[in-house]
């Protein structure tokens, strides 16, 4: 008698979830990475646009050190390391970080040498204002310093793309009336980016207001992991105060408020005199349905809602989306009629930040002890390796989590965005791999390799589909301070030895982006 097909396919799908189950223990037990290893000369720099833009991304407070130097006042991050050591896994700081602050040039002839269009990096606003408004005065010293950098990059072929806000604000802000918190934050915001529009228009061309706002309003104000560090006190995280049922979503109306704040003076003041473009960078993860279910699948979609879309709706309608409109009620803040003519379409271009992506499993809303991370009734903690594992990455980090990025996961936001959103511009602003303690003095990343190539092939699927995808940055070009931990994970491409005068040494996934940059333009 003869077999049928489905229990053919059914004894072979069992077969290989045994042997990926057998294959992540093993790797749990060992220590050893599941890795992918990808034929990179497939990929070619003829397999995007000649006018496609590859560059590096970084931050003002990972990047810069120089804390207490050109007359710089304290930003967040400044307090918030020193007050909480203990939240940076090995309680360091951005203190020093790789001094790009006096190292800048050295970092612009690297990219220029491996052969990079264009350098992202944020200015830091406690430099340009160091008391954090006009009032207090702008620095004279830090917008020469910032100009210089400007002309260095233009001399050697790099484009600047220049971020206004990451993570790290005037602490005298958050002193004089909590800074995100205050709608008063605004005018500020607005005042500041002024001030960098007519001092740097000249020679900037591409603006963004934010970089990942929902991740500053989920980790500094809902679990206090990041700057300024608050939460509800029954989470027991050692906060500074906070509520995090209300609080993320009043730092991220805020947020939007003043990205549309910039986003209209420039347009009115500057744009058709600089001819500059100006947008904003949503970071988020893709989310995946645990099961097919129509529960998980429900639940996927209100966890988009709360990641990506809780940003980019107000920008494309003028309203938050309706499920979070549904589950939050009163605790999410309203726009006004004259907010959301202002909010929409308001952005050339937005960026976007992907690492990795989760699955979703629908749970049952709370009654009690809601916060911004339990009303998506989603539970995003679940792991599974069985559905996607060939599609998967697995990693292990030193606390022997696992955590996986899914190089399909770009793609299928993109094709997302373009659905859902009328194909805007788009800019890949940060994609990268970390290395974990094991592998840190390591210059071989051949994982690093396999997810960038993984990754730009995705992208450029989605592209094949009409995605207007018009340039991809890496995270990044140093390794450097990450934030909560500290430099005990390492993103970048050329190694930086800490413990003897942050030399730095490019690693094979540096050479590999050489050759790959500098291959020959052949259209196709």
């Amino acid at each position: 008698m003869a077999i049928p097909w489905s229990n053919i396919f059914i004894v072979y799908f069992l077969v290989i979830s045994v042997l990926n189950i057998l294959l992540l223990h093993y790797s749990a037990v060992t220590g050893e990475t599941f890795k992918y290893y990808y034929d990179t000369t497939s990929l070619k720099r003829s397999t995007f646009p000649e006018d496609f833009i590859f560059g590096t991304s970084s931050s003002s407070y990972q990047y810069e050190g120089a804390v207490n130097e050109g007359g710089k006042g304290p930003s967040i991050w400044d307090t918030f390391t020193k007050k909480y050591p203990n939240k940076i896994k090995d309680e360091s700081s951005g203190e020093i970080a790789v001094d790009s602050y006096h190292r800048f040039k050295e970092d612009v002839q690297i990219m220029k040498e491996l052969g990079f269009d264009a350098y992202r990096f944020s200015i830091s606003w406690s430099r340009i204002l160091p008391g954090g408004n006009l009032s207090s005065g702008i620095n004279s010293e830090v917008t020469r310093y910032y100009s210089t950098k400007f002309v260095e990059c233009l001399a050697t072929g790099l484009t600047p793309f220049i971020t206004l806000f990451q993570y790290d604000y005037p602490q005298s802000l958050e002193d004089a009336y909590g800074g995100f918190l205050s709608p008063q934050i605004v005018k500020d915001f607005t005042d500041y980016a002024e001030v960098c529009f007519k001092a740097f228009g000249d020679r900037v061309k591409y603006w963004i207001t934010f970089n990942g706002p929902s991740i500053f309003s989920k980790l500094g104000y809902t679990i206090g992991k990041y700057a300024p560090g608050r939460c509800s006190s029954w989470l027991n995280l050692n906060c500074t105060g906070g509520d995090s049922a209300t609080e993320p979503y009043i730092v991220t109306h805020h947020q939007l408020l003043a990205h549309a704040s910039a986003v209209k003076l420039f347009r009115e003041k500057y744009q058709g005199t600089q001819m500059g473009q100006i947008g904003i960078i949503h970071g988020t993860d893709w989310v995946v349905p645990l099961s097919q279910s129509k529960e998980d699948i429900d639940a996927t979609s209100r966890a988009m809602s709360f990641l990506f879309d809780w940003f980019m709706e107000p920008l494309h309608s003028g309203s938050y989306p309706a499920i979070m409109i549904e589950n939050v009620g009163e605790r999410l803040p309203k726009f006004t009629v004259k907010e959301s003519d202002m909010l929409i379409n308001s952005f050339d271009f937005i960026g976007i930040n992907y690492y990795s992506s989760v699955y979703a499993a629908d749970i049952k809303c709370p009654t009690q002890n809601k916060t911004y991370l339990t009303d998506s009734c989603a539970d995003l903690t679940c792991k599974l390796y069985i559905m996607h594992a060939l599609n998967i990455i697995f990693l292990k980090d030193a606390a022997s989590d696992w955590i996986y990025l899914y190089p399909q996961g770009i793609e299928e936001l993109l094709m997302y965005i373009k659905i859902k959103y009328n194909n805007p511009i788009i800019y890949i602003t940060e994609n990268g791999y970390d290395n974990f303690s094991d592998e840190n003095q390591s210059l071989k990343d051949q994982t690093r390799i396999d997810c960038y190539v993984q990754h730009l092939s995705h992208v450029h699927n989605a592209m094949r589909n009409g995605v207007d995808v018009r340039g991809y940055f890496i995270w990044s070009l140093l390794d450097n301070f990450e934030w909560c931990d500290g430099y005990t994970v390492q993103f970048g491409i050329v190694y930086v030895d800490f413990a003897n005068g942050l030399k730095r040494y490019p690693k094979d996934a540096a050479k590999w982006f050489k050759n790959f940059l500098h291959q020959e333009y052949k259209s196709q």
